[in-house]
């Protein structure tokens, strides 16, 4: 017998969301693992909290919430909230109960900012990574570095001389038209009026320049997991400098290899990290005399790092396929540097979570 199509709702609902989310649920194994790490950053939410006042949002449900964003490919906090609103799973996992009022989006967003300024993100990527560590899924001496370009928020229009006002009103103040034909613009006398830090760069000969950002990651070569993670300005020498500082950081007078392509064959690079007891095993320059001799290259483990190097693509394609950094959506080096930092946990995450099921 056909039913009747009722569009009367029941009013109560005896099945909590724990129940409706299914055991073998991807979320379930992230969300075990992000609440261990939040036991241990309890201490340090604590400091950036006063102890009297109107409670705010809890630091452990912002996280969640900004996991989840990441997770979902969700572009602003206002479709956050809309899911929040209604989306079972995302009340779920981030610790809401059915009948929880959603926060504002600028609420949001304002809380937020708080976890910045206490440099939560790069405590919660430690701990991500003592997760990995005790596990047993990190190398301890073989890595890969590499680098990659991040669209800013901010559009060419808006790259100005520095210091100068325009020289006329805008016929459209959201939309302006403007000539750059026949001007020459640099970084050094030109900046973007919405992002500052933003810097001018174009990938290679023929290419459009845009405003961009540099994500740099160190990748262990074990499982491909990422070891320390940064974003700066986008410059000719962030690249090499940034890579030196990372290896650096990792290196702690153990002999180690890193792998990297042929951007890297410079002789300062590869003499930097001879000095820091580091065999670059660094792809070879075909176009100019390599700084990488057959004291390195005539190694099998040369040849290794080479073919396993690729993985930090991996690594990019993800954060900007799904973790929304092919256009960033803040402004602001220490902004972008947080969410770089926060992403790249999370592609931790997932990746320890896909390779515990693989261990079955």
């Amino acid at each position: 017998m056909r039913g009747d199509d009722q569009d009367q709702a029941a009013m109560f609902s005896y099945v909590s969301p724990e129940a409706r989310v299914p055991q073998d649920h991807p979320l379930r194994i992230i969300r075990t693992l992000v609440d261990q790490i939040f036991v241990e950053l309890s201490p340090q939410f604590d400091v950036l909290y006063a102890r009297g006042g109107r409670p705010s949002i809890p630091p452990e449900k912002l996280l969640r919430a900004l996991l989840l964003q990441v997770l979902y490919t969700v572009r602003s906090e206002r479709q956050l909230m809309e899911q929040l609103d209604y989306n079972l799973l995302f009340r779920w996992f981030v610790g809401l109960n059915m009948d929880d009022r959603v926060w504002d989006a600028t609420v949001f967003t304002k809380n937020r900012q708080r976890l910045l300024d206490g440099d939560i993100a790069q405590a919660f990527f430690e701990r991500v990574l003592a997760q990995a560590r005790s596990r047993q899924l990190l190398s301890v001496e073989h890595f890969t570095v590499d680098s990659t370009l991040i669209e800013a928020w901010a559009g060419l229009k808006s790259f100005h001389p520095k210091g100068k006002p325009p020289k006329q009103p805008p016929d459209d103040p959201g939309n302006p038209t403007i000539n750059f034909h026949g001007e020459r613009r640099r970084n050094a006398t030109h900046e973007s009026t919405t992002d500052p830090d933003a810097r001018l760069y174009r990938k290679g000969n023929g290419r459009e320049a845009k405003l961009y950002y540099m994500g740099h990651v160190l990748m262990e070569n074990r499982h491909g997991l990422v070891m320390r993670a940064q974003a700066t300005t986008a410059t000719g020498t962030a690249e090499w400098h940034t890579a030196e500082d990372l290896v650096e950081e990792v290196a702690g007078g153990r002999h180690l290899t890193v792998g990297a392509d042929k951007a890297f064959d410079t002789a300062e690079f590869v003499q930097t990290m001879r000095d820091l007891d580091v065999t670059p095993h660094v792809a070879q320059n075909t176009n100019k005399r390599s700084a990488v001799d057959l004291r390195t290259t005539r190694h099998d483990g040369y040849a290794m790092s080479q073919r396993i190097r690729k993985r930090v693509e991996e690594i990019f394609g993800w954060l900007k396929t799904v973790g929304l950094l092919r256009k960033l959506r803040h402004r602001g080096t220490d902004r972008v540097d947080w969410m770089f930092v926060f992403t790249c946990a999370i592609y931790n995450l997932v990746r320890i979570r896909s390779l515990e099921l693989a261990a079955g």
